[in-house]
């Protein structure tokens, strides 16, 4: 795309009305691991002046962890689940301190938000999440979003606050993403080797086929590489948000609209709602069923329910309104949705129509293993 073509993409930037901005642990301590205060200040400086300009923003940071190291006398992050959460307790405080300090010399208000995969696992607390951090932004409060570490297990967490913002931002129906790291941008090879260049634009996964993306960043802080952002703005974007990956020093720059970082482009077609970016992107199987040929044909090209007759396994320990992946006879995952049944009471449905169910065992019988408004593919 020309630099016209790239200039009228990033307009969305400038446009945005929504704003959610992830912050990593590396653009907010010292290598020591203690809280950098003019980085937060910084920072605060520029999300302050997009709320004057009539956005409302929401910020997502990770850092509790490494601001917590340093008071109890870690030198590294540590590994084990026990002593994170020991230096999360510990930096979450400080972290928001610095935070509500720096907002109040704009006239904001800080709000904290502490989220677990598993908040976002379960609809009615999805649902409440959204309802919360609706309501701060219509009363003018500045919500920072955070994952609980201190109640997170290593099964039900989101593992890095990349996936966490795309989260935040297809809850709120956002216009804009905005990852900051300590890489200026995505590049197709190793950033510190002259051979590589910038990617300036994103238009779908078919600019990245053949990219080396690379992992971790360097300070070691955090737990996030350039693939899960990579990952979390492809699932921002498939919902129509576009995104920005940058340094932390570019943050200005970046949300002006100017041509730094890396910008994903939104996909065009109607947002998917509420309850499918949830189901798609929120919740994990809890299980499997596995379908055969004509019901993958069904579900995914005729957009239908999934019916007993069309089930030839069960994998995994669930119970009814649980979500489950739905995988073709390879194991290939090919959508998700919440079943109707225990797992224990499927095998005696599997390869049954349902007009025989409800003959034989009773109308509840009569019923889908997983509807389609329930249902969304992958």
């Amino acid at each position: 795309m020309g630099s016209e073509g790239a200039g009228q993409a990033r307009s969305a930037i400038t446009r945005a009305r929504r704003v959610v901005v992830k912050v990593g642990s590396s653009s907010l301590t010292t290598p020591e691991g203690h809280i950098d205060h003019d980085r937060i200040r910084d920072l605060t400086g520029v999300l302050a002046a997009r709320r004057r300009a009539g956005a409302e923003v929401v910020l997502v940071s990770s850092g509790a962890v490494a601001a917590g190291m340093a008071p109890l006398g870690l030198v590294q992050r540590p590994r084990d689940l026990a002593t994170q959460q020991a230096a999360a307790s510990v930096g979450q405080g400080l972290l928001l301190a610095r935070y509500t300090a720096e907002f109040a010399r704009h006239s904001l208000t800080a709000a904290q938000i502490l989220l677990t995969a598993d908040d976002l696992m379960r609809r009615a607390q999805y649902r409440n999440a959204q309802r919360a951090l609706s309501r701060l932004l219509e009363i003018g409060a500045v919500p920072i979003v955070n994952e609980n570490d201190t109640v997170a297990t290593h099964e039900i967490r989101f593992g890095d606050n990349d996936r966490l913002a795309a989260l935040v931002a297809h809850l709120l129906r956002a216009d804009l993403l905005v990852l900051l790291t300590d890489v200026d941008a995505l590049y197709d090879g190793n950033p510190s080797l002259p051979t590589s260049s910038r990617i300036g634009q994103v238009n779908g996964p078919e600019d990245l086929v053949g990219v080396d993306i690379g992992s971790a960043g360097r300070r070691g802080v955090g737990t996030g590489g350039m693939v899960t952002k990579v990952e979390s703005a492809r699932i921002a974007t498939e919902a129509g948000v576009a995104t920005v990956l940058t340094s932390a020093v570019n943050a200005r720059a970046a949300l002006d609209g100017g041509p730094v970082g890396t910008f994903f482009v939104p996909a065009e077609r109607r947002r998917p709602s509420s309850r499918q970016l949830w189901l798609a992107h929120a919740t994990a199987g809890r299980g499997s069923v596995v379908l055969d040929p004509g019901a993958v044909r069904a579900v995914v090209t005729e957009k239908a329910s999934l019916l007993p007759a069309g089930v030839v396994k069960v994998e995994g320990d669930f119970s009814a309104g649980d979500p489950v992946d739905l995988r073709d006879e390879d194991g290939r995952i090919v959508a998700r949705g919440l079943v109707n049944y225990d797992a224990a009471e499927i095998p005696d449905l599997m390869g049954r129509s349902t007009r025989w169910l409800a003959r034989e065992l009773g109308s509840e019988y009569s019923r889908e293993i997983v509807h389609r408004d329930d249902l969304v593919v992958l």
